[in-house]
């Protein structure tokens, strides 16, 4: 099988566990599997696949991740690579695409990168969690798009469905053989 590297790029901790989700996910169909912060050290010349998830923050990617993948686009357009953004954006069913969620599509005209394949997820509401701009920022926003305010409220948006088939897919992405 194949040896994945997983990157993420976390706020809240939604990223992270849907990192840590599709690394046993893909670790039970035999592939070996690495999840790491996009802030470590990374060497991907080791890996077979690769995959980024990055979660938005006041309506944007982390910087990093476009540094992330500047610095290492040439071997991620060697091997199999996918990209997925988590937001909340996703909650909506009519944007819960890649071709559809506003994130993704802005994503994808910023970054030189043309990943093999891209998802989108639902991320999770918890006001009790973030400090006191970020709930204000957040609650503003959920107002204007009709989202819910209360600041008690805890929403996982996630489709762990959809991360499960995510993750087929990309136990089916093709190694290419690599020459010595």
């Amino acid at each position: 099988m194949s040896n994945i590297l997983i990157v993420y790029s976390s706020v809240h901790g939604q990223t992270r566990k849907i990192c840590a989700y599709l690394e046993q996910k893909l670790i039970a169909l035999g592939h070996q599997v690495n999840a790491v912060s996009i802030s470590d050290n990374i060497d991907l010349a080791e890996f077979d696949k690769v995959i980024i998830g990055a979660s938005i923050r006041h309506g944007k990617h982390n910087p990093t991740v476009y540094d992330f993948i500047e610095a290492n686009q040439s071997a991620l357009e060697q091997i199999p690579s996918s990209f997925f953004s988590v937001n909340l954006v996703a909650r909506k069913p009519l944007k819960n695409t890649a071709a559809t969620n506003p994130y993704m599509q802005a994503f994808m005209e910023k970054s030189p990168w043309s990943p093999t394949l891209t998802e989108v997820f639902g991320g999770n509401l918890n006001y009790p969690s973030y400090g006191i701009v970020d709930r204000s920022i957040i609650r503003f926003i959920m107002w204007m798009t009709k989202g819910p305010t209360a600041a008690d409220t805890n929403i996982e948006y996630t489709d762990w469905l959809k991360v499960d088939a995510y993750a087929d897919k990309i136990h089916q992405l093709p190694v290419e053989t690599k020459v010595s």
